[in-house]
């Protein structure tokens, strides 16, 4: 028996609260990366490791958990996820030390890694194909208010109070999540409908965009990692001010989520290219005035517009083009961002141990402009894998009606 429309929209609801908590839990440490740093007597850059290495087990787990629970019920694997969220986060919170908390992430990575690779799926598979798009901006709504709601609060609230009791919060939300998934999703299995495969699977296009999104978020997140000391020792803002900046760019990416979910459907092609184009300029524009405040609130708005666009533009497109299931080609995205999300970390911490933090900035504007370029350069490169096909494909027929004739 089909799922009923209005049970389908309350899933989706709890899938985005999923979506919510895990990227809160995820970025958590680089709006409270001062205050875990002193508090733990590490350094920034060992704090921006949390994120390096929560990345690291998302790239090695995604497809190989998602390989692994492939023939498991859908409803029990993601639910089991959000589970494994509140217990990490709980231990995250009791850490007594860096190593502790080291593990707790590690634990709430592997969690992640299976959730990103079978959201999207078990989400379309809920409503008909024909809105595929506009269900995955939706459930993307989750995941840009993370950003309005879940970093400041959690920012502010780790300041007031101390940085373990948001991942109390977090704790709670997650074991919620869970039991709402539990009640909420159908018994029977979505993975293998219409939402199992691309509808226009393109293995071409496909490593494109996989690549594209590894090189954007690098970018993005040789920035946005360090994002915090760039808003303190660059622009000059008190701490007090980091809650309503983190606020402002997660308003900007709900702004980009809702706009590119209005278009996505029509024009999936363009809504990856002019978040990547947005992305560039914000972050060139961010290390040449940087230094002066209105500018820098501009730009980091315009940062979370275009990321929040880009990330769900390329979900959407992964579903689209898709060469086989779209379970192992969105663990394949999911690890193509989180390659994206350590190397942006990784390299942001090199730079601000040597030339310094503004250049987190530049290096980041360089990188999503490769990405750019490359993403500008997808139409020819399948059109040039059609031609080869079609010639290969013809090549023999001709031959025979040349002897023929």
């Amino acid at each position: 028996m089909p799922i009923t429309s209005r049970r389908a929209g309350a899933a989706l609801l709890m899938l985005g609260f999923g979506t919510f908590s895990f990227v809160t839990v995820e970025v958590l440490p680089i709006g409270l990366l001062t205050v875990m740093a002193d508090d733990l007597g590490r350094s920034r850059s060992d704090v921006g490791l949390l994120v390096t290495g929560y990345a690291v087990v998302v790239v090695l787990a995604s497809i190989p958990l998602t390989r692994l629970t492939h023939r498991l019920p859908r409803r029990l694997v993601i639910s089991g996820t959000l589970a494994v969220l509140a217990l990490s986060a709980t231990l995250a919170a009791l850490a007594g030390s860096y190593q502790v908390l080291l593990v707790s992430r590690l634990f709430t990575a592997l969690a992640q890694a299976l959730f990103w690779s079978i959201v999207a799926p078990i989400a379309t598979g809920l409503f008909p194909p024909t809105v595929r798009g506009r269900v995955v901006a939706r459930l993307a709504i989750g995941t840009a208010a993370a950003p309005v709601l879940g970093i400041p609060l959690g920012t502010w609230l780790g300041e007031q109070a101390g940085w373990r009791v948001p991942f109390v919060v977090m704790a709670v939300l997650g074991a919620a999540t869970c039991v709402g998934l539990t009640v909420l999703l159908p018994r029977i299995e979505v993975r293998d409908g219409a939402s199992s495969r691309g509808w226009e699977p393109d293995a071409r296009r496909f490593a494109v965009l996989v690549v594209t999104a590894a090189i954007a978020v690098t970018g993005f997140l040789t920035f946005n990692t360090y994002v915090t000391p760039f808003l303190l020792d660059i622009s000059g803002f008190t701490p007090d001010a980091l809650g309503p900046m983190l606020f402002v760019s997660g308003l900007g990416g709900l702004a980009g989520t809702l706009v590119v979910g209005r278009v996505i459907d029509r024009r999936p092609w363009a809504s990856l290219v002019l978040p990547l184009v947005l992305l560039t300029a914000a972050l060139a524009g961010l290390y040449a005035f940087g230094g002066h405040k209105v500018p820098t609130v501009v730009l980091i708005t315009a940062t979370g517009v275009a990321f929040s666009g880009l990330a769900v533009a390329t979900q959407s497109r992964t579903l689209q083009v898709a060469p086989g299931s779209t379970d192992i080609a969105s663990a394949s995205t999911s690890s193509a961002f989180n390659v994206g999300i350590a190397a942006g970390a990784f390299v942001g911490g090199v730079l601000i141990d040597g030339p310094g933090v503004r250049s987190v900035a530049l290096v980041g504007a360089i990188l999503t402009a490769a990405g750019l370029a490359l993403m500008v350069a997808e139409p020819v490169l399948a059109r040039r894998r059609a031609r080869v096909a079609e010639s290969e494909h013809d090549g023999p027929g001709r031959q025979v009606c040349e002897e023929a004739a």
